[in-house]
């Protein structure tokens, strides 16, 4: 099936889980060729998103050429030395994994007077291959939430991954757990949850963003 058909199948799929408040797809266009983004774009997809700044400022750049409309999310680790270009294409960044690259994001937000928005990522699997905050330091700094915000930079929500083997009881737990602390720190902030491989847990745990990739593009190039 082609893009258009593999968005469509999971919008219905998640609108079937989750018919009054279904979750928004961000479209992972990661290593993907331009041509599938225009691709997707023709579909209806206006929403995408990239793990590596560079990448995405220089294929997305060609699209704002060309007036083509799109909301662009950053979606990998957020680096302190790498923040300022986070201004010039994203809107959003879904991987605050430090307090130094937190600070850096509030510091340069305020010096450009820019609105931006950004999601805690939590590590609640415990694997030191994943970056995040594990639980014990998130919930110190949510205590303290208001030093997590400014008046250009606001701290949308929280966002985690479930665990590398993709056991999806263990990744049910870890996304009610998400939730959980969400509702008790953050009742009006949004949750990140959610892949290729485990949308369908993530909708049903309360996900407000999937993270798709694969699933909508096929195979990475």
């Amino acid at each position: 099936m082609g893009i258009q058909e593999n968005f469509g199948r999971i919008q219905k799929e998640i609108k079937i889980l989750r018919p009054d408040d279904p979750p928004e797809i961000i479209s992972v266009s990661k290593k993907q060729p331009l041509s599938a983004i225009e691709e997707a774009q023709r579909a209806g997809i206006k929403l995408f998103g990239e793990n590596e700044i560079k990448e995405g400022v220089k294929k997305f750049s060609e699209l704002r050429n060309k007036n083509i409309p799109f909301e662009l999310h950053h979606i990998g680790p957020v680096q302190s030395g790498t923040v300022k270009k986070l201004f010039e294409f994203f809107s959003c960044t879904h991987g605050v994994c430090t307090m130094s690259g937190l600070s850096e994001l509030l510091k340069q937000s305020e010096k450009r007077k820019s609105k931006f928005g950004y999601f805690l990522e939590a590590n609640l699997t415990d694997e030191n291959s994943k970056s995040g905050f594990k639980k014990k330091e998130l919930l110190s700094i949510l205590k303290n939430s208001v030093s997590l915000n400014s008046e250009y930079c606001k701290l949308m929500g929280l966002m985690t991954m479930g665990p590398s083997d993709g056991n999806p009881d263990i990744t049910r737990n870890v996304f009610r757990e998400l939730r959980i602390i969400k509702e008790e720190f953050l009742p009006k902030g949004k949750l990140s949850m959610g892949m290729s491989g485990d949308y369908k847990i993530a909708t049903e745990e309360g996900s407000n963003f999937l993270r798709i990739g694969t699933a909508i593009f096929g195979e990475r190039q």
